[in-house]
């Protein structure tokens, strides 16, 4: 009977193993991906992010990536724990899956406190954002030493479909139109087929005329991705509880072994 019930308990210690261990491997995984979209942020969208003031956008990517690394760093500590069988090891595992779980609670009631607060200002906000766009769009573009700025400007309209910052009239503003226009009303990156002058004309058959301009299109953007963010975050949240719970019975199982 008592070689039965040592038996069953093996089993089942057994299966708690490869659960933990599947989730820690998961967990793991889950860590690199938010590690690499904070790398990806930087990397490739750094041309959108040096045309804003704020330092929001690049500070929300340096946190992804520092997010990412300690979810990887944990996710290890996970597989070691389980393999080694090291109970100490399970109650670290367990003591930073909360704290990561605590931390992202914290930060989704804090995002969604501070939002109803600015509510009212939101739009203020988004009128001064609108503003400094425009101002280093028609003012730094094609500009000696603004290279970075034109190249960002004409990335931002061809990936976004979009010209100007609020409308293509926005050209008509600035140093741009009275030095390196050449007789364009708009910059050849507005065209749907861009070539060489091309902005010379600035029909809606031949630019891109987006209601709100580019910066309503950054902001779909933005708020896409943050949707996008916040789902995988709920979502990995919820399988951290259930590595939790995971992480106690293998702990409980260890235990009942040794005694």
């Amino acid at each position: 009977m008592a070689d039965a019930e040592d038996k069953t308990n093996t089993c089942g210690t057994i299966c708690l193993k490869y659960l933990l261990f599947i989730f820690s491997l998961f967990f793991w995984l889950a860590g690199g991906a938010v590690m690499a979209v904070g790398i990806w942020t930087l990397v490739d969208k750094s041309d959108y992010i040096s045309l804003l003031s704020s330092s929001t956008y690049s500070a929300a990517a340096f946190i992804l990536i520092g997010a990412g690394t300690i979810v990887v760093l944990t996710g290890i500590l996970g597989c070691c724990a389980t393999i080694r069988e090291q109970r100490g090891l399970l109650i670290v595992f367990f003591v930073l899956l909360l704290l990561i779980f605590l931390l992202e609670i914290t930060a989704g009631i804090l995002a969604y406190v501070y939002y109803q607060e600015c509510f009212p200002l939101c739009y203020q906000l988004n009128a001064e954002l609108r503003a400094d766009l425009k101002e280093r769009m028609v003012q730094n573009y094609q500009q000696p030493g603004q290279e970075h700025i034109t190249r960002a400007i004409d990335n931002l309209q061809q990936d976004m479909k979009c010209c100007g910052s609020n409308s293509s009239a926005d050209w008509r503003e600035g140093a741009w139109i009275h030095t390196f226009a050449n007789r364009r009303l708009v910059p050849d990156s507005c065209c749907k087929t861009p070539t060489e002058g091309c902005g010379v004309r600035d029909h809606p058959s031949n630019i891109y005329k987006v209601e709100g301009g580019c910066i309503s299109k950054l902001e779909e953007f933005i708020l896409q991705h943050l949707i996008i963010l916040g789902s995988v975050g709920l979502g990995i949240a919820f399988i951290q509880i259930v590595g939790m719970f995971f992480t106690c019975c293998l702990y409980q199982s260890l235990k009942e072994e040794i005694y």
